[in-house]
């Protein structure tokens, strides 16, 4: 990184909490999930990685910042960070080091946890790494850096011909390949801001990426995930005391490349190299900035859905229709399958050799060519149910998901969702945030129409709101529109409100 020529001066302080529950406790989720997690020798949980709060200090002379990069799923609304651990991280903040709240940013790697994995004393574990940073603040010089990396994830909303989209989840089956017509767009860019002491000592570094972590490690143990095995290849490459801080982007529909992949362990830990080695790349390439810093918080309020009861209706009488499908048939599973194979393997001759075939002709008998034709016919019929059976599978997992948003809305009591939206510049480094599931689309909607070059997207960050799909995407049929707990006009009013705000700066 070239020399900064401007004389304004920036401290920067960094600290780092493991938050990680090492006794043993309670953990929420299915058997299978459980399973996935394994057990130590003593019969805990069992770690495979540590579990951190790290946190970035700055202050230029006129404002101070906090960054706080937490290996959690979310911040509050979900499992064990409660839905006041964003007001108490704050408060705690702004009354110990006199840090206005509105200047922290909170942002959770999304790292896949079930309930029972976070420690009892979470808020106070953040605080400390607040705590440390405070302590250990030294002047610095900063740039900005730009990488791209496309080989590590994919748009999870599949298209289909018949104009919906189908989730790739684990909770349900994939679509046939003959129903596919497209995938959606990823954000393959890096954000990096990189921080070095005066002495040019490398200090720390912030990176955004656009990934859902989902995939785990191998051998199964709580774990951070891609950005935790990320943040290791960048920092033992770069050196002791180093700390780099991931931003979750606006991974709502996206999620890591081969992640129903049957044939291999589910392991994110070689994409989370590959994505450390991109990240230094960014980096060694990151471009001197200027130090100073602006912040603007604010919070609008957004319409909540009120089309439920009628979603809820249309996909009860997609049910219907598929029970209706379901047609009679001799097989069951242990008949269907050797059948399947026979015919696929030989589709002119499956019943037996072909010499016979030949022979029955010659005969004018049709005993192998009338049975053929009546276990294909069984044969399409149980494929069909499968389809039908797949396709319910799916219909229920998010027909539940739909009631429990429906749930929360009528508790809410108001017409309206609070949504906060904080924009924060360090020199020419952008971020802006937003509370829960964004969808890709929306983030490269905002980087495009801002006026700032080097604008990331810190989803994820200040709060959950659960998904936040797309206009277009509403309707469409699948998990993350049935998730979403907003009526589509927020996403005018999110974007309106982030290039107001940006044009502020």
């Amino acid at each position: 990184m070239k020399k900064n020529k401007d004389s304004e001066i920036l401290m920067a302080g960094i600290g780092k909490s493991d938050i990680t529950r090492w006794e043993a406790g309670e953990i929420m989720g299915d058997v299978a999930i459980k399973a996935s997690l394994g057990l130590d020798k003593k019969g805990r949980i069992k770690i495979h990685d540590p579990l951190y709060a790290r946190a970035l200090v700055l202050d230029d002379g006129t404002t101070k910042v906090v960054i706080l990069s937490m290996d959690v799923i979310a911040i509050g609304g979900i499992y064990e960070i409660a839905d006041d651990f964003l007001a108490n991280v704050r408060t705690k903040i702004e009354k110990e080091f006199k840090i206005k709240e509105t200047n922290v940013l909170v942002n959770a790697s999304h790292t896949h946890l079930v309930g029972g994995q976070i420690c009892d004393d979470v808020v106070e574990k953040t605080v400390d790494a607040v705590r440390q940073a405070c302590a250990n603040m030294v002047q610095v010089k900063i740039g900005v850096g730009l990488g791209k990396e496309s080989r590590i994830t994919m748009n999870r909303r599949i298209k289909l011909k018949n104009g919906k989209d189908w989730t790739e989840r684990h909770a349900n089956p994939s679509p046939e390949d003959d129903e596919v017509a497209g995938v959606g767009p990823i954000d393959p860019q890096i954000g990096v801001l990189r921080l070095d002491t005066t002495e040019g000592k490398p200090f720390a570094l912030v990176y955004n990426f656009t990934a859902h972590a989902y995939c785990g490690a191998s051998g199964g143990g709580v774990t951070a995930e891609l950005p935790g095995f990320t943040s290791n290849v960048i920092d033992h490459n770069i050196g002791k005391d180093f700390i780099s801080l991931f931003l979750q982007g606006a991974a709502g529909d996206v999620t890591e490349i081969y992640y129903k992949d049957v044939n291999r362990p589910r392991n994110s830990e070689p994409l989370g190299m590959i994505l450390g080695l991109s990240v230094l790349d960014a980096w060694r390439s990151a471009k001197a900035s200027d130090t100073t810093i602006k912040v603007l918080t604010e919070t609008i309020q957004v319409p909540r859905r009120t089309d439920i009861p009628l979603r809820i209706k249309e996909m009860e009488a997609e049910q219907e229709q598929l029970l209706k499908s379901l047609a009679g048939t001799s097989l069951n599973f242990k008949t269907f399958l050797p059948l399947l194979i026979k015919y696929k393997f030989s589709p002119e001759y499956p019943s037996y050799y072909s010499y016979w075939y030949l022979h029955q002709k010659k005969m004018g008998e049709m005993e192998l060519p009338t049975l053929d034709a009546e276990n294909l016919k069984n044969i399409e019929k149980y494929q069909q149910n499968i389809y039908a059976m797949e396709k319910l599978a799916r219909i229920q997992t998010n027909l539940r998901v739909l009631r429990e948003r429906a749930e929360i809305n009528k508790k809410a009591g108001s017409p309206t969702l609070p949504l906060e939206v904080q924009v924060m510049k360090i020199g020419d480094f952008v971020l802006v945030t937003f509370p829960g599931e964004l969808f890709v689309e929306i983030g490269l909607n905002i980087k495009k129409a801002s006026p700032f070059k080097n604008t990331f997207i810190a989803a994820y960050s200040n709060g959950y709101i659960h998904y936040a799909p797309t206009k277009d995407a509403v309707g469409r049929g699948d998990y993350e529109d049935d998730n979403c707990l907003m009526a589509p006009q927020w996403q005018e009013m999110y974007e309106k409100k982030v290039i107001e705000m940006l044009n502020k700066l």
